[in-house]
């Protein structure tokens, strides 16, 4: 990305520099934790760099939160025309997966809020909760900022990041996650029966009341609603593997969190990723959407 590598003023001090470097996971990560999406994260950061670049940042005290404010005011302004969009998504919406181990080609900060689970929680936050409660609870920015950003009073912004923080914590109880090493275990397991197409052996690791959701946004062929109960599901990825049997299955870090990566024909065909109480899967999300796959 030409976001900017090289110095604004050559044999000057140039405020911005070695900032940029530093400060820009911070840029992209606040963009992606509120859209879901690499693409338009990628985006924001490039419009922050531009406008970082063609400021007089001398006076700014503190530069990381200039640009996260920044960064945070372009992505609002995204945020609230993508629950447009979103409506006339073809079937079920995932996160667009973001690499974050050490193969990810853009260093990124990484905590439980870039997980799969977590975006689909602040999913269900109205646009100004999202925002509050990323800036103040992932970043640290002060309500004053958060105000400037959402245009309402300190008192409301204090408001909408409590109300989110309770409807996050609410809905990460009902969903508790097992340990990495956990995940990491239970999903070697699977991958060894979804190769071997063993019907039992993945309805032994399915929870009876598993989801199965698939996001293919129109583009390839899947699922329109999500699948429940471990059985049926067992069955569908059985019949899925047998007609799209893939090349290889790989393991890989994304969004924090290990997943599945399936490989067809030399390009990444879908994303996996699970959530795990006692041992058993209770939600695999699958990722085939092709335009949510092509920067992997």
């Amino acid at each position: 990305m030409g976001d900017g590598h090289g110095s604004a003023g050559s044999g000057q001090e140039d405020p911005l520099g070695a900032g940029w470097q530093r400060h820009r996971p911070a840029v992209f990560g606040v963009a992606y934790r509120l859209l879901g999406s690499v693409a338009d994260a990628e985006d924001v950061t490039q419009d922050v760099w531009l406008r970082a670049a063609g400021a007089d940042l001398r006076e700014v005290g503190d530069l990381r939160a200039w640009l996260v404010t920044v960064a945070a005011r372009r992505a609002y302004d995204i945020l609230r025309s993508a629950r447009v969009r979103r409506e006339s998504y073809v079937g079920p919406w995932l996160p667009e997966p973001l690499l974050t181990g050490p193969d990810a080609s853009q260093p990124v900060l990484v905590d439980e809020s870039v997980g799969s689970a977590m975006l689909l929680i602040m999913e269900e936050l109205s646009p100004p909760e999202r925002v509050a409660f990323v800036l103040h609870d992932v970043f640290g920015l002060a309500f004053g900022r958060i105000a400037e950003v959402l245009d309402v009073s300190v008192p409301a912004a204090r408001q909408l990041a409590s109300r989110a923080r309770r409807r996050v914590a609410g809905a990460k109880e009902s969903v508790p996650q097992a340990s990495r090493a956990e995940r990491e275990r239970v999903l070697g397991v699977f991958r060894a029966a979804y190769e071997a197409g063993d019907l039992a052996g993945l309805v032994r690791l399915l929870h009876p009341d598993a989801v199965f959701v698939t996001d293919g946004g129109g583009n390839v062929s899947a699922a329109r609603k999500p699948v429940h109960g471990g059985e049926r599901i067992a069955g569908v990825m059985v019949r899925v593997g047998r007609r799209w049997r893939p090349d290889r299955i790989g393991m890989a870090e994304v969004g924090g969190e290990p997943a599945l990566v399936f490989h067809r024909e030399g390009r990444v065909y879908s994303v996996d990723t699970v959530q795990i109480a006692d041992g058993l899967i209770t939600a695999y999300r699958r990722v085939l959407n092709p335009d949510k796959l092509v920067r992997l």
